[in-house]
């Protein structure tokens, strides 16, 4: 089984962040966006994910490879890399693994978290895509039905023609027919708003092309694509997933749940929470962080944060309150 997962965007939404960690590698919760997507995968399929192939943009391949390297390591998969020069679309983004596109796999976007939930029954189908209800669905692709039977998929429609939204993971049973797919989007122009290639045309032309198609729904679908969205998904990665804590350092401080505290992290003389978190190697000290994500590395010192968000490795002291810095800022 192979797992394909097109990251090469950079995120504009979720500037500063993205500035400099490209999205999928932002961590959400003690672990990155991508991390989660491989690790979603694991007891939840019949077969294991064997082969993972990382479709990059240009700017970022580099400092990547090993972070996804290391993230396949310690799930025992074979990492490749395929790189997304121009920017013409997901199903332009998935051509350019062209040489992977063989035997079943699955195809999965990384700019959200997801549960499962039950293990998928994969039999009887040449593709399953995963869907969740959402009562607008103009920013999505979606399923459309007659009765029980899906007859088409469409991107973005602005048109009400279905509340089932497509969340980016399609299993694909031979991957080489959905190379043939978007072969033939290319062949004959088929492009979508902003001129762009997408996989909702590619799917939709394998059902019409007589492809057994089902779906199936997640029990939870987190948006990561704005910052809003991303600390609304954070919030609630820390109602529910419990860990040891803490998991770094706390000195002479009060924690007022829900927090996490990655490791190495350290919090002195310093009130953290509701809704603290607080990654790997960032420091706290003096200070009251309610409502924010400090992400690896920050430093926040004699300051009341709410609402904020520090990057990896700024630092952030008096008069600050309410801040949106990305990594390395410093703001005094």
């Amino acid at each position: 089984m192979k797992l394909i997962i097109p990251m090469a965007g950079r995120g504009k939404r979720l500037r500063p962040q993205s500035s400099v960690t490209p999205k999928p590698l932002l961590s959400v919760r003690g672990r990155s966006m991508v991390e989660r997507i491989v690790a979603g995968f694991t007891g939840t399929l019949p077969r294991p994910v064997t082969e993972c192939v990382f479709i990059l943009g240009p700017s970022f391949s580099r400092e990547a490879e090993p972070l996804l390297t290391d993230i396949c390591a310690r799930h025992s998969i074979l990492p490749h890399f395929a790189v997304q020069h121009e920017a013409l679309g997901t199903a332009h983004a998935v051509a350019v693994a062209e040489d992977h596109l063989n035997g079943e796999g699955i195809v999965a976007y990384a700019d959200t978290v997801f549960d499962m939930g039950e293990p998928a029954n994969l039999a009887d189908c040449d593709v399953m895509v995963w869907v969740k209800h959402v009562e607008d669905p103009s920013r999505f692709g979606v399923a459309v039905r007659e009765d029980e039977r899906v007859v088409a998929f469409v991107e973005k429609s602005q048109e009400l023609i279905s509340h089932e939204a497509l969340i980016g993971i399609y299993y694909v049973r031979d991957l080489s027919v959905l190379r043939s797919c978007i072969q033939h989007l290319f062949d004959h122009n088929i492009r979508g708003k902003g001129g762009e290639y997408y996989l909702t045309d590619a799917f939709d032309l394998m059902l019409r092309n007589g492809s057994a198609v089902r779906t199936t729904s997640v029990r939870h679908w987190l948006d990561c694509g704005t910052l809003d969205a991303f600390m609304d998904t954070t919030r609630h990665l820390m109602r529910t997933e419990v860990t040891a804590h803490p998991h770094g350092a706390l000195d002479r401080s009060v924690v007022i749940e829900p927090v996490y505290i990655g490791p190495g992290a350290r919090v002195t003389d310093s009130v953290v929470g509701p809704y603290a978190c607080i990654e790997q190697d960032a420091q706290v000290t003096r200070a009251v962080v309610r409502d924010s994500i400090l992400f690896e590395g920050a430093h926040v010192s004699g300051v009341v944060l709410q609402s904020s968000f520090v990057g990896a490795h700024a630092t952030v002291a008096p008069p600050s309150a309410t801040v949106n810095v990305g990594d390395y800022a410093e703001v005094h």
